[in-house]
């Protein structure tokens, strides 16, 4: 079937919506189709037009009580879990530490006393030290 775009000039007959299924009559040849050049629509002969639109009405009568349910339902539970994520979302930020820019936690306290090794090591960067004095001084 040929896709003709929104405000194209057609032939008059019926030509059905492919968005919305719906059946625009145009009864004149030259006028042109509803909506912008973005929707798109199909020609559909006279009496295959005259037998979808009870169709068409029949699903729209059996399926309106369902989708009026179905956006109850939604509704209800949206403002429940909205609680719920406004809960949420309270705790998380008073539970969240806050931001310290700058600060370093990995390298460990002032306070922790040095293993052994370490004191050998000191030992070493001072006896460096006195050397690169020494050899300055001379």
């Amino acid at each position: 079937m040929k896709t003709i775009n929104g405000g194209s000039a057609v032939q008059g007959g019926y030509y059905l919506s492919k968005s919305n299924w719906e059946i625009f009559p145009i009864e004149k040849d030259g006028q042109k189709l509803p909506g912008a050049s973005s929707e798109h629509y199909v020609k559909v002969p006279t009496a295959a037009a005259l037998g979808l639109m009870p169709v068409l009405g029949g699903l729209m009568v059996v399926f309106l009580p369902f989708i009026g349910l179905y956006l109850a339902a939604k509704t209800a539970v949206g403002g429940v879990t909205g609680a719920f994520n406004r809960s949420a979302q309270d705790l998380a930020a008073t539970i969240t530490p806050g931001w310290a820019p700058g600060a370093a936690h990995l390298t460990g306290k002032a306070t922790e006393k040095k293993a052994e090794g370490e004191k050998a090591e000191d030992e070493k960067l001072a006896e460096l030290a006195k050397e690169v004095e020494e050899k300055r001084n001379a």
